[in-house]
């Protein structure tokens, strides 16, 4: 393979720049990793008369066939086909092995290609919604996550001084890994509570009152859940700068809520910040600190590590820049699992764009929020005459937003448990203290209706305690924030099903 083709810095350079460095980079990628070591991008790109010297721009790369989830599903040799699984005679031949046994001995250049081959880590897919993907890392690619990790501490403005707490759940998931590679790019403390199923809310409370951390890291709800009991115990955690986030949505409501805990903790001006991840991408894009009324900045991207396309669902057809679309991804370094041309099934609703960042200076693309899931626009069958399309990312945003919300839950069930019959909405919430439940409801469901056209079945109040235990908070690796209860056809039992904690029923209007 040629060395690596000289780039500037990650972001700096203008967008001609990058997008020609791009398909060079995308060439030699192709042509001496990807294509010979890639069982099923061997096959596609023969079974399509695709050679890499054919790609001479992005027009040229959108004509090579898009990849899915649905591709690596299966059996594991299926699974297997998309890792890059090395032919070492070719290996031997390559110039820089020869180079590295003549200079360094024969030990070194084995060495060098097993830090860049071997299998060493495995991540995965949450399996929400599917079954769970694995995803295998090499030592080559663990510098990359350390590398991302350090980049995601620099746009966020971290310090090596800083203390740093991590709450993502020890997981074979990459939220954990990153965090933990981002304490070892930069260089600082981290420590990793290992989230709510390893201690508990109470004993995360109790790490984090000892250790007085600048910067927490973890998940968006269950990162409430600890500030705000944190605040109930009148607990005083004066040194927090920043929150950090992912593996969910973050809207803007939410990020007043965690302002507000925080000021409560004694930390003012604290900022919090999003990032954004999939495991196929096997590394975290960051948000850079904004003021409150600024709003978010974007995700910042690596156009050396990567390639993101914005597409349209329907047609797969590239979209411009500033267009929304879903988020296709192609690694440029990447060893161990592998994807080209790969669809997230999330939605950029601002698009992506190339400008300089106001906020941070960064000359590099970056992706515009709120993103959402194709997958969460659904189909429900509210009457007997027809289905309505319901786009939950629309509903989250506007529970997580509206004041004297503190915790919801959305649960799906069938009339009746009747897997024949009519679907319902049912919402779970914990009110703030200072509002009343009854303009609370008022205020639902108007919004409700506003932005979906539907009220729910029932609003049902819930204390705190309770809708942390119906969430799962502390439970699960994600909360359940959108609980889907509806029996199948044909899976029906004569014993009627758990109840719901709702007890008001009334139409869908």
């Amino acid at each position: 393979m040629k060395p690596f083709l000289s780039s500037p810095l990650w972001d700096a350079g203008t967008p001609e720049f990058w997008k020609a460095w791009q398909v060079r980079r995308l060439r030699e990628y192709l042509k001496h990793r990807v294509l010979p070591f890639s069982a099923h991008y061997h096959k596609m790109f023969e079974e399509h008369g695709i050679h890499p010297d054919d790609i001479r721009s992005f027009e040229d790369w959108a004509k090579v066939p898009l990849s899915s989830k649905g591709d690596l599903a299966g059996n594991r040799e299926k699974q297997r086909e998309f890792v890059l699984i090395p032919d070492q005679k070719v290996l031997k031949r390559e110039p820089r092995t020869i180079f590295n046994a003549i200079f360094h001995g024969r030990q070194y250049a084995k060495d060098k290609l097993e830090a860049e081959f071997r299998p060493i880590l495995l991540t995965s897919t949450t399996g929400r919604s599917s079954d769970p993907v694995p995803f295998v890392y090499t030592k080559h690619d663990l510098a990359h996550l350390e590398l991302a990790g350090k980049r995601i501490m620099e746009v966020g403005r971290s310090d090596r001084e800083y203390r740093h707490v991590n709450m993502f759940p020890y997981a074979p998931h990459l939220a954990f890994w990153q965090a933990h590679y981002a304490g070892l790019g930069l260089g600082t403390f981290m420590l990793s509570t290992g989230g709510g199923k390893t201690l508990g809310t109470e004993g995360n409370i109790n790490l984090i009152e000892r250790i007085q951390p600048d910067v927490i890291i973890g998940m968006p709800t269950f990162m409430y859940h600890v500030l705000r009991q944190a605040v109930e115990e009148k607990r005083r955690w004066p040194n927090i700068k920043r929150i950090t986030l992912g593996g969910e949505k973050t809207p803007q409501g939410l990020r007043a809520k965690l302002r507000e805990l925080c000021a409560q903790l004694g930390s003012l001006g604290v900022h919090i910040i999003s990032t954004y991840a999939f495991t196929e991408a096997k590394m975290a894009w960051p948000e850079c600190p904004t003021m409150p009324h600024e709003g978010a900045s974007g995700f910042h991207l690596y156009p050396d590590l990567g390639i993101i396309e914005l597409i349209n669902s329907k047609t797969g057809e590239v979209v411009p820049d500033g267009t929304p679309g879903e988020i296709v991804y192609t690694s440029l370094d990447a060893r161990g699992t592998v994807v080209l041309r790969y669809r997230t099934g999330d939605i950029a609703e601002g698009g992506i764009t190339w400008d300089m960042c106001p906020h941070c200076g960064r000359h590099c693309p970056r992706l515009i929020g709120p993103i959402s899931r194709v997958s969460e626009v659904r189909s429900l069958s509210l009457d007997k005459l027809k289905g309505t399309l319901v786009d939950f990312n629309m509903l989250e945003h506007l529970l997580d937003d509206q004041r004297g919300v503190a915790a919801w839950q959305i649960e799906l069930r069938k009339r009746n448990d009747d897997p024949l019959e009519c679907d319902e909405v049912l919402l779970h919430v914990t009110p703030d203290d200072a509002v009343s439940e009854s303009t609370l409801r008022e205020h639902l469901n108007r919004r409700f209706l506003e932005v979906t056209e539907l009220k729910p079945n029932a609003i049902t109040f819930h204390p705190l305690a309770e809708m942390r235990d119906m969430l799962g908070v502390g439970r699960l690796l994600k909360e359940e924030k959108l609980a889907d209860r509806r029996p199948k056809v044909g899976t029906a039992s004569s014993a009627p099903s758990s109840p719901s904690p709702s007890s008001q029923q009334s139409s869908v209007k």
